[in-house]
């Protein structure tokens, strides 16, 4: 199954399950979603719960509050990750601090599903990492699918949290595909804010998320070609961050090379390089190193494979790690 499909019948299943759980967003109903994410449920749960919405991601986010106080769960799509922006207000705002605006009172269990990432030759505005900027925010949940696996499962697991959850899909690995079994109940999962292992070793520690994952799994496959064994770990959750693996592996280690697809400065790799500082300092053989995308604005899709980490960008990074 791939990606899509599995995160795809994993919104069946929520469906299925909670009758207040609904889809809305942008050509999500007739056309299925651009990325055929939703194909399918508008003609088997019906446009009362499958709602082509306006193109106003404000209004989406918006309308979803309301909803979410009226006791249903709603899904918003937001169609690329640059089209959030318009939304920003709604869910900084008030999405966010509901909750504790209220003292507990209101939930706001919305989940906001957001294609990530570049990698698809897309136009200007569709190809964005804004995670920090959501993982900055108190009152939001963030977290990243990098596999159809986790994806089936994940997706699930945000719609059934009470708390509004930022759901980041990679876009480019839409079409990545693994076995995947329907139909388990959640709580034969793993917890949705859990980081893991994906590929064990002992030379050096490489953590991604979302799209990344593959690129860093792809890299320690080239480096066991060479004698050296690079533990890969798959965040999975970004705020909160569970950085416990990592701290372990870091300890066996040695080395540390955070990845991914967004700017450095002020980054996700900023914060787990200054965490692992401060908890495994003494286990540290090099500097924390990072490869990240550069501290420009996005660039044209002609030239986003230069910008975009890659293996050999990884691996020059293992490299100079192992240097010191």
């Amino acid at each position: 199954m791939t990606l899509a499909k599995a995160l795809n019948a994993g919104l069946r299943t929520a469906m299925e399950d909670d009758p207040r759980v609904v889809v809305m967003g942008e050509d999500v109903g007739r056309l299925g979603g651009v990325f055929r994410i939703t194909d399918g449920l508008l003609a088997d749960f019906g446009e009362e719960r499958v709602i082509d919405t306006p193109l106003a991601e404000s209004a989406i986010i918006g309308t979803a509050i309301g909803l979410a106080m009226r006791g249903f769960r709603p899904v918003c799509e937001i169609q690329f990750d640059g089209f959030v922006y318009p939304a920003f207000d709604q869910i900084v705002t008030q999405l966010a601090k509901m909750y504790y605006r209220t003292r507990g009172r209101v939930r706001l269990p919305v989940t906001v599903r957001i294609p990530c990432g570049g990698g698809i030759g897309a136009v200007e505005h569709h190809s964005e990492s804004p995670e920090a900027y959501f993982c900055h925010t108190a009152g939001l949940k963030v977290v990243a699918c990098s596999n159809p696996v986790d994806a089936h499962t994940m997706i699930r697991q945000a719609v059934a949290t009470d708390d509004p959850v930022i759901f980041f899909e990679p876009k480019r690995r839409y079409w990545d595909k693994a076995e995947v079994t329907t139909g388990l109940p959640l709580s034969a999962a793993a917890p949705l804010h859990v980081s893991r292992v994906v590929r064990p070793g002992d030379d050096a520690t490489l953590v991604a998320y979302g799209p990344m994952v593959r690129t860093c799994l792809d890299a320690a496959a080239v480096m066991a070609e060479e004698g050296r064994a690079l533990e890969v770990i798959d965040l999975r959750t970004l705020s909160p961050l569970d950085l416990s693996p990592v701290f372990a592996s870091v300890r066996r280690t040695g080395r540390l090379v955070v990845v991914h697809e967004a700017p450095s400065n002020v980054s996700l790799s900023a914060e787990i390089a200054a965490r692992v500082t401060e908890k495994a300092f003494y286990s540290l053989e090099a500097p924390v190193l990072r490869v990240t995308g550069y501290d420009t604005p996005y660039p044209p899709s002609r030239l986003e494979e230069h910008y975009l980490p890659d293996v050999d960008r990884v691996l020059d990074a293992v490299d100079r790690s192992f240097s010191y």
